[in-house]
C-alpha cells in the first residue's frame, strides 16, 4: 500500500472496488432516482437534494441535521443517500420546514418533455 501525503495508506484500486461492489454494503449508498420516476417520488428525491445541498453548503454534520430535523442520525442518513423509499412525502415537507424554517412550498408541473427516437425498419 502506498503513503500519500496525509500519511493515510491508500489502498489498491482493486481492494477499493472490491469494497463498493461488496454485498454486504449494497443499499448503504445513495439511491439514484428511477429512470421512469413518477411525480411523487421526483418530488420527494428533491427534497433530499434540497436538504443534502443545505449540508454541504453550510458545512454541517449528518449529526446537526439530525438535530435540527429531529431525527436520529441513520434516519437522517437515509435522508443523506435519496432513500425516498422510506418516507412519506409528508414526513418529508416536514423536515425540510424544519431544517429550512420554510412558509410555503411550491409545486411546479411541466409536461413531459417527448424525445423522438429513429426507428429502422
Amino acid at each position: 500500500m502506498k503513503q500519500n501525503k496525509n500519511n493515510q495508506k491508500e489502498k489498491p484500486f482493486k481492494e477499493v472496488l472490491a469494497e463498493i461492489e461488496s454485498p454486504q454494503d449494497w443499499g448503504n449508498g445513495s439511491w439514484s432516482l428511477p429512470e421512469n420516476a413518477t411525480a411523487l417520488e421526483k418530488a420527494k428525491y428533491e427534497i433530499c437534494r434540497q436538504i443534502v445541498v443545505y449540508k454541504q453548503d453550510n458545512n454541517s454534520s449528518t449529526q446537526e441535521i439530525a438535530k435540527k430535523i429531529n431525527l436520529t442520525n441513520s434516519e437522517t442518513q437515509d435522508i443523506l443517500f435519496y432513500h425516498i423509499d422510506y418516507f412519506t412525502l409528508d414526513r418529508l415537507l416536514t423536515y425540510a420546514e424544519r431544517l429550512f424554517s420554510t412558509s410555503e412550498v411550491k409545486v411546479i408541473l411541466e409536461p413531459k418533455k417527448h424525445s423522438l427516437h429513429a426507428r429502422t425498419v
